[in-house]
């Protein structure tokens, strides 16, 4: 366990800082919570923390921190990087329980704003929606407050009562929810508020488009109640990102064989490192280059894969090798290829090539005078902090 004093000594409180200004996507300051923390006053840092990133008590306990601040620290080059995010997690996990929200400013005073998607970034937009003092009231289709912090990411990873300081602290803030109920779309509710921000999830899941595979589990709704489903004594998560990793170690824990099936290999996985490691140490099993093609009554068929350089050093692609189809036995299949936003919702914007729609810097929807985009309808399935960011571009243009 790493030791937070000695960690905060150990920092060079730079003056230029990489891991904020390069590696955080909120760009935290991490010197000056360092040296508040060396002087003994953590709650001074701790607001300082809030207010830069009022989800710095999430954010430091599931934040890639090898590619964001921890990947940054120029004691990199000593291999004796920072533990910054031990310390931010102590300070503000630690500081959320005392939180209460303050009007800072009227600049919103009198608008009315509706965020559709009580997630990360509905989370981070509210609480500094409120304090510019604005009136609020959060939509989202679950009947409590987190989206992927309480539905998606398991609590091995994140303990629930953090959340729950989050619902505590916007309940007595006296912002409106309306959960239980999805939004259809969005036309109507731009017509009632003087913005709208939608910062619901990438909850539509990709497919393999592959024979049989309407019996496989999607990882989002397994994640979401694993009890739920009967896995059986061994189950097979494709993909290899960060939400597979959740599927594995969650499968794991409900007592099956688990194995995580990938196309490419380890340096291609688009998760966390981290959680990788983790998921090998608690005894997951991986097998790469391997593409599942049918879905049969007791197991997958997958096909081997290579990873091939172009004759003109482009980038690598993987390809399928013909001939090399074999039966992999398992109870329960379970996918997290992908995910992208339910765009439906978004009638009436405009859509450019790739399917997305087109958005302004500052997250306004073209197509539409006061609708904005934030978290995973703005950047797709990326990190929380990435969401909080996001959200930040939004609230300050506003």
């Amino acid at each position: 366990m790493t030791d937070n004093h000695s960690e905060a000594l150990r920092c060079l409180l730079c003056k230029k800082p990489k891991c904020a200004l390069q590696g955080c996507p909120v760009h935290t300051p991490v010197p000056e919570c360092m040296a508040l923390y060396r002087d003994g006053r953590i709650d001074e840092a701790g607001a300082l923390l809030f207010e830069n990133n009022p989800l710095s008590a999430i954010t430091s306990l599931v934040c890639d921190w090898k590619q964001f601040c921890f990947g940054h620290c120029v004691l990199n080059v000593k291999q004796a990087p920072i533990h910054w995010y031990s310390v931010e997690q102590e300070i503000s996990g630690a500081y959320l329980r005392k939180v209460t929200l303050e009007r800072r400013s009227s600049q919103l005073s009198g608008k009315r704003i509706a965020i559709v998607g009580a997630g990360p970034a509905g989370i981070a937009a509210a609480v500094w929606l409120y304090e510019k003092g604005a009136s609020i009231v959060m939509f989202d289709a679950n009947e409590r407050l987190g989206g992927v912090l309480r539905y998606g990411i398991p609590a091995f990873r994140l303990d629930k009562s953090l959340v729950d300081e989050y619902e505590r602290i916007l309940n007595v803030s006296g912002i409106e929810f309306r959960f239980g109920a999805p939004v259809k779309a969005v036309k109507e509710l731009s017509s009632e508020y003087d913005a709208v921000i939608v910062c619901a999830g990438a909850e539509k899941p990709a497919t393999l488009r592959i024979p049989g595979e309407e019996s496989a589990i999607q990882a989002l709704d397994f994640l979401k109640d694993p009890s739920a489903f009967n896995i059986g004594r061994k189950a097979i998560v494709i993909g290899g990102g960060n939400v597979a990793m959740d599927a594995c170690r969650t499968a794991l824990r409900q007592g099956a064989e688990t194995w995580v099936y990938y196309r490419k290999t380890f340096e291609n996985m688009p998760a966390n490192p981290l959680e990788v490691d983790e998921a090998k140490a608690e005894g997951v099993k991986f097998a790469v280059f391997e593409a599942p093609v049918e879905v049969r009554q007791g197991g997958v068929v997958f096909r081997k894969c290579e990873n091939v350089v172009p004759e003109d050093g482009g980038r690598v692609v993987t390809r399928i090798i013909d001939g090399t189809d074999h039966f992999v036995e398992c109870d329960s299949l379970i996918t997290a290829i992908s995910e992208k936003p339910e765009f439906g919702l978004l009638d009436g914007a405009v859509f450019g090539e790739d399917r997305w729609p087109l958005v302004a810097d500052n997250g306004l929807v073209s197509g539409f005078e006061n609708v904005y985009v934030a978290g995973d309808f703005r950047l797709g399935p990326k990190t929380v902090v990435e969401a909080v960011a996001s959200a930040r571009l939004v609230v300050d243009s506003l």
